[in-house]
């Protein structure tokens, strides 16, 4: 009966310390050289839990636990949560009482004891006489009330011992004004860092002091501009009666003022002596006053404040709170900033000069940066502010409707006039555009073309626009130059633009710089409309050159080419990336779609030199980018169109010689004709009518006008004998032969003859068809002998006007014996000899003879 009692209790048992076992919490620690660790019970904690050292029968376990040596040591718990039974506190000793020392005090591993409230511990120890001295690195301490924390949970706490017990110089926490600390003989430095919070590091720097009269020395260094800063005196709740000195010294901006003001003050009931504060300003000036006088107010310059305690009766203690502020002294420059009738238009001024004592209030309240905002109306004010190191920027926003291709109208964009009394010059402006889906933003100079920027041909004007997207990537920068190309820039969505100055210091003199003009949505991203320069060389760029277009971005060229001219294209400058997907392309086509274009992708290689004719497109697009970026640098060269001139030079030549050759031969054809002697003049026939010329003999004169048909005698010997050529033979000589030819000898017609009848009236032509045979007197003359070998009769030597003229032919005719050698009586043949033009006939003969001499 019994021993069934007892297992079910030695069952409990063994279970209950199974349980304790699983409620166990094991860590290993390990102290650094000079650490010492402790695991200590909280105060209000009644909770049944132990902290344990080792493992096995040496385990030893307490409410407390403290470790010094460097080694690795298991540490149990014998509860689940220890970190809200325990707090843990690590101290290390930095003794510099024996020599110098200058030590960085490094807080311990941050990551150990997350699970527990820590206090790390620093104690200092000095010589007697000596001062230990505490460098915090920047920003410094900040002091606060005792029953107050810090908002990072990290809490600074610093005590001096002295003869009379501990003393709490302050609590602090980081970010403050308090660069130094120094306190006599010994002391301690203390961090407290809450359960769960991740140790932040602020390691401060120890060091023996220089020698003082006070107890404790507080340098803090006030900040620019406007402040307030509290201090407190040491054992601030419970008073300070120790009649030791506390000073604080303070370093004050220039330019700033500083008042001090006594807060919250409890003064003790003295034995001895009163409670002082002593001043020294930077001048030397020195001072003394009590804590209910007046303090100093609206000074300048380094200061230092000591207070001195008197031998109090009873309590309570001294207890003090110290408010320095610092504020601008100085008259600040007034100014109004009104925006409401300037649409969209903000203004942002600020302090470009770090170092300058410049302080800004935007309505009376300091701004390290000034925002006025668009529609609204500011008081501003500057105190000790330079020009110089002010910077004024603007930024104006335009929302336009939805484009219509009738809207033709265009807004022109210029710096909007600002107040005069800002008296900030203007640094940059910027325009907002901001445009509904669907649209395109047009963008032109309002007198000449732009210029894009690039390493060759840098703007140099007197300002500068940087246009870009409104996802920050620029497009480009340009400028209005004379020498510009870009007749248009398009582009698709919102577009912001800037105004920086290039050869001036102030924007707000500049009038017109780009109208606007919308227009219905295009498919690239950009468009230029370009017209290159007749002399001289244009760039094209891609947007964001050389940073690369944006992913999936297109860009168009529209090249004007003037006729007679032609274009070289040329890539100067190009990186290709690796395409994750798709492939860069760069496309070229003329202007009227018919020719076929050329192209290339990133894996392909570029020509080196395009030759276009007419006006062109050149478009470019990029990939999704896996690595590198898309960017291209071209050059459009124009060129006058140079025609063969070879080919004109051979065909003019040619022409010029085949002219030659016609006036040659027309010159040789002259001169053969003028050297080609004239036909022997031949005897006259005069037949019924008209005068009639045989031949193609002329006259020198007209028949009426000379005497050559008047005849005084006719002697045939004298007249025809020397016809006869001597240069013959004799044996043929037989007067066959006459000038040079052979020819019958004369003889009488032995035919019928008639009487000649008389002549008809002259104005009657007379027809050689119609005369028949019986009814000429001279038949021969009509029809020579055929002996006769020329064509017709050759003229004789003697001259017709001569009265030895005689023709053998006519030697046996009446009108050739009507004449004898007596009285001279002229006859006149024809009265229409004057009305005959004799007409010159070509000379058959192929061996024409020269002319013969008229006979004297």
């Amino acid at each position: 009966m019994m021993g069934s009692c007892v297992v079910p209790v030695l069952i409990g048992l063994i279970l209950l310390q199974i349980h304790k076992i699983s409620e166990c919490h094991k860590i290993e620690v390990t102290p650094d050289p000079g650490t010492t660790v402790h695991f200590i019970k909280k105060a209000d904690q009644g909770q049944d839990c132990d902290v344990c050292k080792d493992e096995g029968p040496s385990q030893t376990c307490n409410s407390k636990l403290d470790l010094t040596e460097a080694q690795p040591t298991i540490v149990t718990f014998n509860c689940s949560q220890p970190g809200d039974v325990f707090t843990v506190e690590i101290n290390q000793k930095i003794d510099c009482s024996p020599t110098a020392c200058s030590i960085i005090a490094a807080h311990p591993d941050s990551t150990r004891f997350l699970e527990f409230s820590r206090t790390f511990n620093w104690d200092l120890k000095v010589q007697p006489s000596q001062m230990f001295q505490l460098d915090f690195p920047a920003p410094g301490m900040r002091q606060i009330k005792p029953s107050e924390s810090c908002p990072d949970k990290h809490t600074y706490t610093f005590i001096t011992y002295q003869r009379l017990g501990p003393i709490s110089i302050g609590t602090f926490c980081r970010n403050g004004t308090i660069s130094r600390i120094q306190a006599l003989f010994k002391g301690r430095v203390s961090l407290e860092v809450q359960k769960g919070t991740d140790l932040n590091p602020s390691d401060f720097k120890v060091s023996i002091g220089p020698d003082t009269k006070a107890l404790v020395v507080v340098d803090v260094k006030l900040p620019r501009g406007l402040s307030s800063t509290d201090f407190f005196t040491p054992n601030y709740d419970t008073g300070y009666y120790s009649e030791e000195k506390i000073k604080w010294n303070f370093a004050v901006e220039p330019m700033q003022n500083f008042t001090v003001l006594f807060q919250h003050y409890t003064l003790p009931e003295c034995k001895i002596n009163k409670v002082l504060v002593d001043y020294t300003l930077a001048d030397k000036t020195s001072f003394t006053k009590e804590p209910k006088d007046i303090q100093p107010t609206n000074k300048q310059g380094d200061f230092s404040l000591t207070l001195t305690n008197c031998e109090p009766k009873k309590v309570p203690g001294l207890s003090l709170n110290i408010n320095v502020a610092v504020f601008r002294g100085g008259t600040p420059y007034l100014c109004t900033a009104d925006l409401r009738n300037e649409e969209g238009l903000s203004l942002q001024i600020e302090n470009k000069n770090p170092e300058s004592y410049c302080e800004m209030s935007l309505n009376s309240v300091a701004q390290e940066k000034i925002v006025v905002p668009a529609g609204t109306k500011a008081d501003l004010s500057f105190l000790d502010c330079p020009v110089e190191d002010l910077q004024l920027t603007a930024t104006q926003t335009y929302d336009y409707p939805r484009a219509s291709p009738l809207d033709t109208r265009h807004q022109s964009l210029s710096i909007p006039t600002l107040d005069p009394s800002l008296h900030v010059p203007l640094h940059q402006f910027t325009w907002l555009l901001r445009v509904l889906d669907q649209s395109t933003v047009d963008l032109t100079a309002p007198n000449i073309n732009l210029h894009q920027s690039v390493p060759d041909k840098e703007c140099n004007e007197r300002v500068s626009l940087l246009v870009s997207e409104t996802d920050g990537s620029n497009i480009g920068q340009f400028c209005s130059m004379a020498g510009g190309a870009i007749q248009k820039i398009q582009v698709k969505g919102n577009v912001s633009i800037t105004v920086t100055p290039n050869t001036i210091k102030d924007l707000s003199q500049e009038k017109e710089l780009l109208r606007v003009t919308m227009s219905p949505e295009i498919t690239e991203n950009v468009i230029y409309t370009v017209s290159p320069l007749v002399s001289g060389s244009m760039y094209l760029a891609t947007p964001n050159w050389p940073n690369g277009m944006n992913p999936s971005s297109s860009v168009t060229w529209i090249v004007g080419v003037p006729q007679e001219h032609r274009a070289e294209l040329q890539f100067t400058n190009f990186s290709k990336p690796i395409c994750d997907s798709g492939h860069t392309e760069i496309a070229i086509r003329p202007l009227d779609s018919r020719g076929q274009p050329q192209t290339w992708r990133e894996d392909h290689s570029f020509a080196n030199t395009i030759i276009q004719q007419q006006s062109f497109y050149l478009n470019m697009s990029n990939c999704e980018p896996k690595s590198g970026h898309f960017a291209v640098l071209s050059k459009v060269t124009l060129y006058k169109e140079t025609k063969n001139f070879l080919s004109i030079i051979l065909a003019v030549v040619g022409v010029l010689f085949l002219l030659l050759i016609i006036a040659l031969i027309v010159v040789c054809v002259i001169r053969k004709r003028k050297n080609k002697p004239k036909t022997n003049r031949s005897s006259i026939f005069l037949p019924r009518g008209k005068a009639f010329l045989p031949g193609n003999a002329t006259f020198p004169k007209s028949r009426a006008d000379n005497e050559s048909h008047v005849y005084a005698s006719i002697d045939d010997p004298t007249m025809y004998g020397n016809y006869a050529d001597k240069n013959q033979p004799a044996e043929i000589d037989n007067g066959a032969w006459s000038n040079g030819h052979q020819m019958d000898a004369y003889r009488p017609f032995t035919g019928p003859s008639d009487s000649i009848p008389s002549a008809k009236d002259s104005s009657v032509e007379y027809s050689i068809e119609g005369r028949g045979g019986d009814r000429d007197a001279y038949q021969p003359f009509l029809n020579p002998p055929n002996t006769f070998n020329l064509p017709r009769p050759r003229s004789p030597l003697v001259s017709q006007g001569s009265l030895r003229f005689e023709d053998r032919r006519m030697i046996d005719n009446e009108l050739h014996t009507f004449k004898s050698f007596g009285d001279i009586n002229p006859i006149r043949l024809s009265a229409d000899e004057s009305r005959l033009q004799p007409q010159m006939e070509s000379d058959t003969d192929s061996n024409a003879e020269p002319e013969y001499e008229e006979a004297i």
